[in-house]
């Protein structure tokens, strides 16, 4: 089967940052066990990557959500933690500039992935906006979302981003 394991912003702003929350730093060995996991079993790992200028106050999102974040360059761009230490250089990245990456969902279909598994943050903006793109690119496959390794700030949002992938026929697993 061929299947990919996609880390959505696993960033430092996200995890200990600008926008970081302190369910995102528990994350870090259960997104890089299952790094692990895929790698081993010869699945292909993608990594998404918010990336903002140094205008993003300026922009649409910048203006909505005013906290400087992700930008190019800087150290909160970068990977968090044992994560960072799984991701390779062959592996697959798609800098994006808003929630869902469109080069991510056409990469997707012209691989013809049979399973797609999202892991990371945060789970009611960019992890939700990516599986939707991935059901919507490949609607026959099984997209995964492991509720064990995503979060969000508000846990009440985490769970209704949960309840609306679940209602899009995107698998939760190991939720709680």
């Amino acid at each position: 089967m061929k299947k990919a394991l996609i880390v959505v912003d696993y960033q430092k702003d996200f995890v200990n940052g600008s926008l970081g929350f302190p369910k995102a730093e528990t994350l870090d060995e259960a997104i890089a066990a299952k790094i692990r996991e895929y790698r081993s079993s010869g699945g292909d790992i993608i990594v998404t990557l918010d990336t903002h200028a140094e205008n993003y106050l300026e922009t649409q999102e910048g203006k909505n959500l005013p906290v400087v974040h992700c930008v190019r360059g800087t150290g909160g761009w970068d990977l968090f933690g044992e994560t960072a230490k799984q991701i390779r250089e062959t592996d697959r990245n798609f800098e994006k500039g808003t929630f869902g990456s469109l080069a991510l969902a056409e990469y997707l279909k012209e691989q013809g992935y049979e399973q797609v598994e999202l892991v990371g943050v945060v789970s009611n903006i960019c992890v939700i906006s990516n599986a939707v793109l991935a059901k919507a690119a490949l609607p026959e496959s099984l997209i995964v979302v492991d509720a064990a390794c995503t979060g969000s700030s508000d846990d009440a949002m985490n769970e209704k981003a949960l309840d609306v992938m679940d209602g899009l026929q995107i698998k939760i697993i190991n939720r709680r």
